[in-house]
């Protein structure tokens, strides 16, 4: 179009009159009172602000201006759920306040999102829940951490279960946040106590073990069970579904009533497994009160009829989730599926190690190894696994128990498919110094 036909163009007209009449932006910055009355307006519970330069959320900056460039605040909201629903053994009961509450909050960000663009101000509400950004999968497949956020806003702070819990309305809550260019005329910043009890009862409850009382938290055995008929669950039984060689074949592999969980899940929405640690949670000043009177009757009403329940928890075979349903519920049934959390790329194994890393497996291993990752994707790294920890260095430090140097594709190809190693090492694919025997005892570290 040339620029005469772009200047008598009826919509360019009209906008360059309306620009000439009408206020060019809200004043910044944006008065908080007014944006905190708007979101809760729109049905949020509790809202906080949080600077796009706060070192809490350093690690997500980048993405952050990715999706928004130019953002400068971060809007954390906070709607809470009901909380009986959570706590029933009735997984369609749970799951229904899941997502009704999740619908609800990101309805709660687009009402807000709507309002401010109609100001001026530009602003996106990315998904309550995750993930979404599939293409990035297995690696950080959503755009915003919302938990880091509602901690700097001064909306909770993790508990041992890995939950925001909010000092009033305890972890019975879904959070949303809202990206925007303006800032805001006052900033929250995080409370200054942990509302957690520290009671330990979402250890006794978790079916998989994944919650120890020290703090750790077996990430692999939360995600295999809960997350079954999410993501990489449900790539596993649709490998299930291709390995299957008639209908008899894949009634052996799935039960009618895995078929029908994972149906419900297409056609409603993914249905969580467990929720557990946050149904037997007790803090939060609206939640504490029945269990400060009477411990022993939340014990009974609350915690046993899920620890008692009887049900099928996903594990992956040889992992410390196996073992503990094993020794902590006999009543419950295992299957063992396929390690969901599969690297693609040298960076991602990296990345991820940590979060499969199976520190009961490596109880009895002291090990340092060196892996040399030629080919596609160069990288050195050291490992050490000593006194169950984890440790992971960028380059090689010290001296080694065991070296590792392998072409990095065929070292992805093995993970998934461990019956390539003779034939990696044959063709010096894979080469190894040290002990063949660590290397095993490394693999028990991280099942698949």
């Amino acid at each position: 179009m040339t620029r005469s036909k772009l200047d008598n163009h009826p919509t360019v007209v009209e906008a360059r009159r309306r620009r000439g009449s009408e206020p060019t932006g809200p004043v910044q910055p944006l008065d908080t009172a007014w944006l905190r009355e708007l979101c809760l307006e729109a049905g949020a519970d509790d809202v906080g602000f949080v600077e796009i330069d706060r070192p809490d959320i350093a690690d997500q900056r980048d993405d952050l201006n990715a999706a928004l460039p130019g953002v400068r605040t971060l809007v954390s909201i906070v709607c809470r759920m009901n909380r009986e629903n959570i706590r029933t053994p009735a997984r369609s009961v749970a799951n229904l306040e899941f997502h009704h509450t999740g619908d609800h909050t990101n309805e709660v960000g687009r009402q807000v999102v709507a309002k401010l663009e109609a100001m001026g101000v530009r602003a996106i509400n990315p998904a309550m829940g995750f993930p979404m950004e599939m293409d990035k999968f297995p690696r950080k497949a959503w755009v915003v951490s919302h938990k880091p956020v509602a901690v700097a806003a001064g909306l909770g702070k993790m508990g041992i279960h890995r939950n925001v819990i909010h000092p009033k309305f305890g972890n019975f809550v879904l959070l949303g946040t809202i990206l925007i260019d303006a800032e805001v005329s006052d900033l929250s910043q995080p409370i200054e106590y942990n509302p957690c009890l520290e009671c330990k009862l979402c250890v006794t409850a978790c079916p998989t073990g994944a919650i120890a009382s020290d703090g750790h938290f077996n990430f692999s055995a939360c995600y295999t069970h809960n997350y079954r008929e999410f993501m990489g669950g449900f790539g596993d039984w649709a490998e299930q579904v291709a390995e299957s060689r008639n209908a008899h074949d894949y009634r052996e592999r799935v039960t009618d009533a895995e078929s029908a969980s994972m149906w419900q899940s297409l056609s409603f929405g993914a249905n969580y497994k467990a929720a557990n640690c946050m149904s037997v949670c007790p803090a939060g000043e609206d939640v504490i009160g029945p269990w400060l009177d009477n411990r022993k009757a939340h014990l009974n009403t609350v915690v046993r009829p899920l620890t008692d329940k009887e049900e099928t928890v996903y594990v992956v075979a040889g992992s410390d989730a196996e073992q503990h349903v094993a020794s902590r519920f006999p009543h419950k049934r295992t299957k063992q599926v396929s390690m969901s959390l599969r690297a693609n790329s040298i960076d991602g194994l990296v990345e991820g190690m940590p979060l499969v890393f199976q520190r009961e497996q490596a109880k009895d291993l002291s090990a340092t190894y060196h892996f040399t990752f030629t080919g596609a994707e160069s990288r050195q790294i050291t490992v050490t696994i000593r006194d169950r920890r984890l440790d992971i260095a960028d380059g090689h430090e010290g001296e080694p128990d065991l070296r590792v140097t392998a072409d990095s594709s065929t070292w992805l190809r093995f993970l998934s498919k461990p019956s390539v190693l003779p034939w990696a090492l044959l063709r010096r694919r894979i080469k190894l110094q040290g002990s063949p025997q660590l290397l095993r005892a490394f693999g028990r570290c991280f099942p698949s």
